[in-house]
């Protein structure tokens, strides 16, 4: 069996989880979503520190966890590549201004993934954020405006498919 990695990434709220569970279940795919994946682990260590830990958008969770997330992410998905393909989802916000990225994260996997942008306005993913009423969400919605300002709204600078589901 050959190798499928395939990367779903965007703007919070703008579908990826449900977009990475549809093209899971065409492909035979595992999903692995960075909320889902390491939640409990980054709630609990935020707490440890004594910080909020609904708070994904602050330096000090950037410093200390974004990387990391990302990371085990890598870590699992390539521990499965030989068995089924592989749908990774999260924001990678700053990758997708990166050209060089894919070639580092095939470099890092060992095949060359795909890439789906997925996208949507910004008043359907506050919209979805106030549905979705999850914790981790309370600090975006307080300074929504701010918030949407730091949310990179461009397509990636590399080959990607676009997705619009809003």
């Amino acid at each position: 069996m050959e190798a499928q990695v395939h990367v779903v990434f965007g703007p919070p709220a703008a579908g990826k989880t449900t977009y990475a569970r549809q093209l899971a279940g065409r492909l035979g795919a595992v999903v692995l979503d960075s909320d889902e994946l390491c939640e409990r682990l980054v709630r609990a260590g935020l707490e440890l520190a004594g910080l909020n830990p609904d708070d994904r958008d602050s330096p000090a969770y950037k410093n200390a966890y974004r990387d990391a997330v990302y990371e085990t992410l890598f870590d699992v998905a390539r521990s499965n590549l030989g068995h089924v393909p592989v749908v990774i989802a999260g924001p990678f916000t700053r990758e997708g201004g990166e050209a060089e990225w894919p070639a580092r994260l095939a470099a890092r996997l060992g095949v060359l993934p795909s890439f789906h942008f997925v996208w949507c306005p910004a008043q359907k993913r506050r919209e979805r954020v106030m549905a979705r009423g999850e914790g981790r969400d309370l600090p975006k919605l307080a300074d929504w405006e701010n918030y949407v300002a730091t949310c990179r709204e461009e397509p990636p600078v590399f080959p990607h498919q676009l997705v619009v589901t809003g």
